[in-house]
């Protein structure tokens, strides 16, 4: 083996070293963490920090596009799903055990759009989420008046059980069911008080807002 690609194996197996000990960073102390800190858990000096991540916000940037590619395997998943209710389930209940496991992943969404104001790359989901939706409703068994921006509100709320830590995540799946039973068509529904949102304006608002 040559020296060169000696040196390709160790700079890639650093750079995964750093992205795996920055995410368990910024979970304990969010994205503005000492990068020193970092270097230091990665067991490599400040200047291979740098030399892979010239700024905060190139290591931010990294972050979120791993945060997309993992969307967009559970995207294959749900999809895959056997019926369109199974898919609804699989769609709250992975997708929101995901965000919850990333408490940094709100922040992480704001400062990166504040970087990248055009940046959207959630938006290429929304014909997969109306997909799931039109499959279960017409199943028979999604009421109606749901659409995506109402399965992302309540992933992002399932999700937020996450800021109280590892303690109670055992009895996220309290929640959940309280959730799905939400979503099942039945005779005796309440109508929805009011429209929906846009999705396009739900996603700008959640780039911009989320703290």
């Amino acid at each position: 083996m040559s020296s060169a690609t000696s040196t390709r194996r160790d700079a890639r197996r650093n750079h995964e070293r750093l992205l795996a000990e920055a995410k368990r960073l910024f979970a304990e102390r969010g994205i503005d963490a000492p990068l020193d800190e970092l270097a230091t858990r990665a067991g490599v000096g400040a200047g291979t920090v740098y030399r892979h991540f010239a700024t905060r916000e190139a290591l931010h940037r990294e972050l979120y596009v791993d945060a997309v590619g993992q969307l967009q395997d559970f995207e294959v998943e749900v999809l895959a799903a056997e019926t369109g209710w199974d898919a609804i389930v699989q769609f709250v209940d992975k997708l929101s055990a995901w965000v919850a496991s990333i408490p940094y992943l709100p922040d992480l969404m704001r400062r990166v759009a504040e970087n990248d104001p055009e940046g959207r790359p959630d938006v290429q989901f929304e014909d997969s989420i109306n997909l799931i939706l039109d499959r279960a409703k017409a199943e028979g068994a999604l009421r109606a008046d749901v659409n995506a921006v109402d399965l992302n509100v309540l992933v992002d709320m399932l999700g937020s059980l996450g800021r109280y830590g590892d303690e109670y995540l055992p009895f996220r799946e309290r929640q959940l069911s309280i959730v799905l039973d939400g979503l099942r068509q039945r005779p005796d529904l309440t109508p929805l008080p009011v429209d929906s949102q846009a999705f396009d304006d739900f996603v700008e608002m959640t780039h911009r807002k989320l703290s």
